[in-house]
Formats: C-alpha cells, sequence, structure tokens
C-alpha cells in the first residue's frame, strides 16, 4: 500500500515488465510515488484499496482489457486516466476519449511527452466536474449523451463538430495546430489541407462562442481554448 506524502501517487498497469520498471524508474526520479499492476485484475484491486493522481493503462493485457478496466474505473471514480497504446491497435483516438480516458500516447513513447501530457492532465483535472461530463466556462459537453449545452441549452453539433469541441476541451490551454486538429478529429478520413479546420471553428465559434471569449486564435501557429482572464 501507498504511504500518503505530498507526492502524486500514480498506478502503472502495464504487462510488459520492461515498460513497468522504465516507467517506474522515469516516474520516481520526477519525484512521484509509484505503485505497479501486471494486469487488469491486481490494477483494479490496487485502484479501489489506495488514493492515486493518475493512472497509466496498457490497453492489451492479460485477466481484463485495458478497455474493460478503463470502463469499470470510470464508473467508480473522475481518476485521470492516460491509456498507453500501441500503433498496431485497432482503436480510433475518438473512442478511447469516449472510453473515459483523459489522454492517450502511442507506443513507443519518449518520457518528456509522456510527462508533458501528464502535467497537462494535473493542470486541466477541474475541467472534470461529473464523470462524464466536460465543462469549459459556460459550455457543457456530456460524454454520455453525445450532447453540448451553452447555459444549459442544448445546441445541436455535427458529428465533426462535437469531436472537434471534445478535442479542444481535452487539450484546454495548449496551442493546438492546424495539422495536430486534422490528425486527431479527421484522422485518416480527410486528404484536403488545413483550411477545413478553419471553416469548422468559425461553425463552433457561431454556435457556441459567438463573443469570442474562448476559442483563440494563435496567429501562425493554430487555435486554443482558453477564458479572456487567463494568461
Amino acid at each position: 500500500m501507498l504511504v500518503n506524502t505530498e507526492k502524486k501517487n500514480i498506478l502503472i498497469i502495464e504487462d510488459d515488465p520492461k515498460i513497468r520498471r522504465y516507467l517506474e524508474l522515469e516516474l520516481i526520479h520526477e519525484g512521484y510515488n509509484v505503485e505497479l499492476a501486471s494486469n487488469g485484475k491486481v490494477g483494479l484491486a490496487l485502484f479501489r484499496e489506495n488514493s492515486y493522481s493518475l493512472i497509466l493503462l496498457d490497453l492489451m493485457m492479460p485477466e481484463i482489457s485495458g478497455e474493460e478496466v478503463c470502463k469499470i474505473i470510470r464508473t467508480e471514480s473522475n481518476i485521470p486516466i492516460l491509456i498507453l497504446t500501441a500503433k498496431d491497435e485497432t482503436f480510433s483516438k475518438i473512442e478511447l476519449l469516449d472510453l473515459g480516458a483523459d489522454d492517450y500516447i502511442t507506443k513507443p513513447f519518449v518520457i518528456g511527452e509522456l510527462l508533458a501530457r501528464m502535467r497537462v492532465i494535473f493542470r486541466n483535472k477541474n475541467v472534470f466536474y461529473d464523470k462524464k461530463i466536460i465543462k469549459f466556462g459556460e459550455i457543457s459537453l456530456n460524454l454520455n449523451s453525445k450532447e453540448v449545452f451553452l447555459h444549459d441549452v442544448a445546441v445541436s453539433l455535427t458529428k465533426t463538430e462535437y469531436n472537434l469541441l471534445h478535442h479542444l476541451l481535452i487539450n484546454k490551454g495548449l496551442v493546438l495546430s492546424r495539422e495536430q486538429i486534422l490528425e486527431n478529429v479527421w484522422e485518416h478520413d480527410y486528404l484536403g489541407d488545413g483550411k477545413i479546420v478553419d471553416m469548422y471553428i468559425k461553425s463552433l465559434r457561431k454556435k457556441l462562442d459567438p463573443e469570442n471569449k474562448y476559442i483563440r486564435t494563435v496567429r501562425g501557429f493554430g487555435y486554443t481554448l482558453k477564458k479572456e482572464d487567463e494568461n
């Protein structure tokens, strides 16, 4: 059982012993407390026995798959979950997030990127006020019903508009290039240039942010979701 300290407690659920050990050493070096589970069954038991700040969760595991583990944890807790997924796994990026994951990273990964994604999750954890609802300002998105609200009034979005909003919300405060948005929202379904992103951003602003309070353009870089009073 983990010792209670001011350090953040991280649970790693990963069946590959080399990756498990690598993550353990790197995270301990960064000042985190680390607990290890070699399969989903052990991971769920540890999750229910201890208090963690974040779970790093592999998808392809014995006993219980990472997909099932993610679903179960999300019904019981709001704890942030970062998925570790192999390049050849068939889950789409939107599917992973809709499972209840806060973010994902593809193996093999650079430890610096993983640590950066963890820091973003810790900064943004207060965005989530319900197990299946993401809220930002007057905008809220319900992951269960796929509904979006502005001032508690339902707003009709297309599937792509919804996915774009979802991507902006989970990356709140980060500047996203058009290329990054295309890769994560459209994936391999669109072969054109980044102008399609501009068109959908314009549509989202019209429906959800007519006063340009939240969806901000960063000239030469892309877009970010940020409140006016945030630096």
